[in-house]
Order: structure tokens, then C-alpha cells, then sequence
């Protein structure tokens, strides 16, 4: 997929809904311009007076005046600037964040999620840059420099043309060096990215890297990625400070110039010291509207690679929640779940081949198989997260096709492996999918999930902090607040994945304490590699590469299926007849 690239309109199109404060500020900053300007042509009045022999007050008096109302002229109108770029700045991020957050399944398995936080924080802040200083700086600079030059040949065209010549050169080399910025820049915004996908990833798992003495290779391995983006900032550095010491020279040069020159023309003319002293103040402030305009282009090369950053995420395409019909009521009997006929390819690799299965109400069904038999693949297609490549999925009597991805996943709960807990109180996460929850719907899903010696034990009981990604919680502990999770959204199937997995004994008996109350609140889909899970169960689905090739009760794949007895580890000869 690509996206096509972006220039400096797209910039701009981004003050869209900001024009009233974006032209405000322009023109304040342009009106402190313009009293700029007039100082030096009263400095010039100023001097004339003296030289007659009066003493200028009012002269001195007005530039005073032009001093204070420029400075505050500009600090308004710099004001505006910043508060309307963090505006458009919020907008934005607003919208990368909306984007992600819907982004389908897929493109969050193959993209880094470090990389993606970065355009959202990173390049969003180069944007605001080029938002709140550059385009203005660019748009008063070329203005400013404008009337400077024309009040500079008003008053002395031949000093005028050593002028413009100097800073003729000065600008060839300027444009030389923006070309490389915007490349440059995009490189080392690509790089801080990787950064930050590695430095995610180390701290994602920061015990895996603490027990297996990883710091160093880490350290490494995230270095490199710093040096990459070093190397890249070093480059934008160097074509950058290119354009400002061309600038500076070009500065000095000129009032160099303009000294000498002038200064044998004051020797032989006195009278014209004024028009000196104010083509020096102009040539002076020439330097800063043509350092401003020279940075600000060099700004907004980098703000090009930072949208263009932003875009690629932007042209991701959104996962399709288009809401269906509302479904009538289930049918009294009807499956929650039926598997027909499915088969789903991912990429290249067939994953499942017409498998086909149901889940009855209020009914406990494991899916059980070695790894990579399509266990999870089920229940990403459940949830819908991806789609079948043929065949059909019905939750309670409905082809889920014909209905949104929203009215499908309220009906259903997942509890994923790895039971995943949210930085915040224990109450945040339970009730993170029903935040309206009552108090009585909360005692109820505690009570059923044997949460409740918990809550007793802790001095905050609900309220109490479970820190980042639930360290200060056990094992057990995460599973069943992840299970209470689930259940206070009252679904119509909990999908458990190996819910006993990492368990020891005692934890392990209070979890399946808990899912033999939860049987009777809803349906339960079980991926099980354990005994103890399965032995529960009113009927096993056995898969093996992708096709289910044994189903019923586990008495009775005991006696029917080997492939369910190598899972199991029972012998045939160990079996009572």
C-alpha cells in the first residue's frame, strides 16, 4: 500500500477550522513588522535633529512607543500561534489515536507497536512546530524582508545591490543544503520509531530480560536503533547548520559592507549620516527576517517526513463496523455458537479446513489440539477479528456476517492467556467493558469469580492500585478479576483461553470453582490442555491441522480417538472398561 506525497499544501490544510486565529496572529506579528520598519526611519529623523542642533524628545519619545507596542504585539500574536497549533496538534492526535485504535487485527500482527506510538507523539509535536512558528515565521519573514528591501533602495540603491548580492550566495547555498533536510529528517524520525518499538518490546517483557541476562544484548540491540536515528539527525544537523552560518556570514558581511562603504561616504558628505544610520538598521534587521524564512523552510521540510509519517498510518484501512440489522431474539434452543463449514487462510497458510462445531446454551465445550492446530484462530474468528474465507459463523441463530462487529462482541467475553491487566484499581478492570456497572453487579461477578477473600485482604479493597500490567496481583489472582471482567457484561459466551495454564493447584481449583458458576450463567468456549479442564467439559472438539477430527464427550474420546488420548497422556491399556 502506499500513500501519495506530501507537500507543503498539506500543510497547510492542516490550519483548516483554525484560519480566523491563524490570520489573527499573522496579522499582529505583521503589525510588529511594520513598526519595526518605522524605527529605523525615525532613528533617521532622530539624527537629522541632532545634527541641526535640536534635541530630538518627540523622536525618542515615538520610538519608545514603537518599542513597547511591538513587543507586545508580538508576544500576543505569538500567543495565538502556539495555542492554535497545540489545537490542531490535539485534533491530530486525536485522530491517529481514534485510527489505531480501530486499525484491523492484522495490520496490529505485522506493525511495531513502538513505531506507531511514535508518529502519534513524535512527529505529531515536529507538526505542531511547523503549524505555530514556521508557516508564520515564513509568511512575516518573506514580508518583512520585502519591505526592508524596498525602503533599502528608497534609500540607497548602490549599497542595496552590495547587499542583495551577499545574501545572493548566502541563498544559493541555503538551497542546496534544504534539499537533503526533509530525506534526512524522515530517516531519523523512521529510526527514533524502531527505538521505540525495541525499547517496547524490552519493557513489555522487562522480567523475561532480567531473568535470561538480557540487558546488555538489549541495550545493544535498542542502541543501534539510536545510533541509526543519531546518524540520520546528524545529517539534518549538518545541512542545517550549512543554511544558519551562510545566513550569519551573509548578516555580517553585508553590515561589514555597508560600514565601509557608507563610512567614506559620511567622510565626504556628512549630511548623509542619517540615511546611513538608518539603511545599517535596516541591513541588521534584514538578519533576522532571512534567518527566520531560511529555519522555517528548513521546518517545514521536516514537517513534510513527519505527515508523511502520519499519513502512511492514516491510509491504514479501519476495521469494517458497518451495524447490521438488529437481530430478533434467539430462537429457544439454538446454539450461542455454530461453526459451519469454516475455513480461513492466513496469508498463505491454510489454518482451518471445514471445521464445523456448536456450543450450546449454558453448556461448557473445549477445544482441544496441539499447537498450531487452529484453537486460537476459532476464537479470533469469533470475535471477529478476522472473517472466514467460506463458510458461516452464527451466534445465537444469526449469521454474524449479516450483523455489525459492535452487536457481535457485545453478546461475547474474551479472557485471553495471558489474562491482561490494566495500569489503575481493581475497580478499572472490572469494570473496564460495563463502567455504568452497579454496585450489585460488581458484588455479583467478585462472589462468582472468588474474588471476595481478596477484596477482604486489601486495605483499599476495589480501590487498591494493581500497578503496571497487574505486578502486584498473582497469577491467580489477574485470571480471576480478568474473569470478573468478562462476566459483568452479562455475555452470551465466554471465550477462556488455557484459563488454568500458569495456575498451581490452589489457584487452579478456585478458577474452575469459578467457571462451574459461571456455566450457569452463560455458554463457556474453552481452549484446555489441562485434564482437570477438560474432564469438566460436555463436549471436547478435538482439532489437529486445522480440521476437527474427533468431537464428544470425554468418556467417550477416551475410547474413540487417539489423537485425544496422546493430548491427554492416557494409555489406552490405562483405561477402565
Amino acid at each position: 500500500m502506499t500513500t501519495r506525497v506530501a507537500r507543503v499544501r498539506d500543510l497547510l490544510a492542516l490550519v483548516r477550522g483554525h484560519r480566523r486565529a491563524v490570520t489573527g496572529a499573522v496579522l499582529l506579528t505583521l503589525t510588529g513588522a511594520a513598526f519595526s520598519l518605522a524605527q529605523p526611519l525615525l532613528a533617521r529623523e532622530a539624527v537629522a535633529q541632532a545634527g541641526s542642533g535640536a534635541t530630538p524628545w518627540r523622536v525618542a519619545a515615538a520610538l519608545a512607543a514603537l518599542f513597547v507596542a511591538q513587543a507586545l504585539v508580538g508576544a500576543f500574536g505569538r500567543y495565538l500561534l502556539e495555542r492554535t497549533g497545540e489545537g490542531i496538534v490535539l485534533g491530530l492526535r486525536r485522530t491517529l489515536v481514534g485510527h489505531l485504535l480501530r486499525l484491523p487485527m492484522h495490520v496490529h500482527d505485522e506493525r511495531r507497536t513502538g513505531d506507531l506510538v511514535s508518529r502519534t507523539g513524535a512527529d505529531t509535536t515536529v507538526l505542531r512546530d511547523v503549524v505555530a512558528q514556521s508557516f508564520v515565521d515564513l509568511a512575516t519573514g518573506l514580508v518583512t524582508t520585502a519591505g526592508i528591501v524596498v525602503l533599502m533602495i528608497w534609500l540607497d540603491p548602490v549599497l542595496f545591490a552590495l547587499v542583495f548580492g551577499t545574501v545572493a550566495v548566502a541563498g544559493l547555498v541555503v538551497v542546496g543544503a534544504v534539499r537533503g533536510i526533509r530525506a534526512s529528517s524522515e530517516r531519523a524520525q523512521a529510526g527514533v520509531g524502531a527505538m521505540l518499538a525495541d525499547l517496547d518490546r524490552a519493557l513489555g517483557a522487562i522480567r523475561t530480560v532480567r531473568a535470561s541476562r538480557a540487558e546488555r544484548r538489549e541495550a545493544e540491540r535498542i542502541g543501534a536503533q539510536a545510533e541509526a536515528a543519531y546518524r540520520s539527525g546528524v545529517r539534518t544537523a549538518k545541512l542545517a547548520s550549512v543554511a544558519d552560518p551562510a545566513v550569519e556570514l551573509a548578516a555580517n558581511g553585508t553590515l561589514l559592507l555597508v560600514l565601509l562603504v557608507g563610512g567614506v561616504r559620511v567622510a565626504q558628505d556628512p549630511a548623509t549620516l542619517g540615511d546611513l544610520v538608518a539603511f545599517l538598521l535596516y541591513a541588521s534587521y534584514l538578519a533576522v527576517p532571512l534567518a527566520s524564512t531560511f529555519h522555517a523552510i528548513t521546518t517545514i521540510q521536516r514537517g513534510m517526513g513527519a505527515l508523511q509519517r502520519v499519513w502512511d498510518v492514516l491510509a491504514l484501512p479501519l476495521e469494517d463496523d458497518r451495524p447490521g440489522a438488529t437481530p430478533p431474539p434467539p430462537a429457544p434452543g439454538s446454539p450461542v455458537l455454530e461453526f459451519r463449514h469454516v475455513r480461513f487462510r492466513y496469508r498463505d497458510r491454510l489454518v482451518l479446513d471445514d471445521v464445523s462445531f456448536t456450543v450450546p446454551p449454558n453448556s461448557l465445550v473445549a477445544l482441544v489440539g496441539k499447537s498450531g492446530a487452529g484453537k486460537s484462530t476459532a476464537f479470533a474468528l469469533t470475535e471477529r477479528f478476522y472473517d472466514p474465507e467460506s463458510g458461516s459463523i452464527h451466534l445465537e441463530g444469526h449469521d454474524v456476517a449479516r450483523l455489525g462487529r459492535s452487536q457481535c462482541r457485545s453478546r461475547l467475553a474474551l479472557v485471553e492467556q495471558n489474562a491482561p491487566i490494566l495500569h489503575g484499581t481493581l475497580r478499572d478492570n472490572i469494570t473496564y467493558a460495563a463502567p455504568d456497572a452497579t454496585p450489585a453487579d460488581i458484588d455479583r461477578v467478585v462472589h462468582t469469580t472468588n474474588l471476595t477473600d481478596l477484596l477482604d485482604r486489601l486495605p483499599a479493597g476495589l480501590d487498591t492500585e494493581v500497578g503496571d500490567r497487574g505486578c502486584r496481583l498473582s497469577g491467580g489472582e489477574r485470571q480471576r478479576v480478568v474473569l470478573a471482567r468478562a462476566l459483568l457484561t452479562r455475555p452470551a459466551l465466554l471465550l477462556l483461553d488455557e484459563p488454568t495454564s500458569h495456575l498451581d493447584a490452589v489457584n487452579e481449583a478456585a478458577v474452575t470453582e469459578a467457571i462451574g458458576r459461571i456455566k450457569t450463567e452463560c455458554a463457556l468456549l474453552v481452549i484446555a490442555h489441562r485434564l482437570s479442564t477438560v474432564r469438566d467439559a460436555d463436549l471436547v472438539v478435538v482439532l489437529a491441522e486445522g480440521r476437527v477430527v474427533a468431537h464428544g464427550t470425554p468418556a467417550e474420546l477416551l475410547h474413540t480417538s487417539p489423537t485425544y488420548r496422546d493430548l491427554t497422556g492416557t494409555p489406552l491399556t490405562g483405561m477402565r472398561h
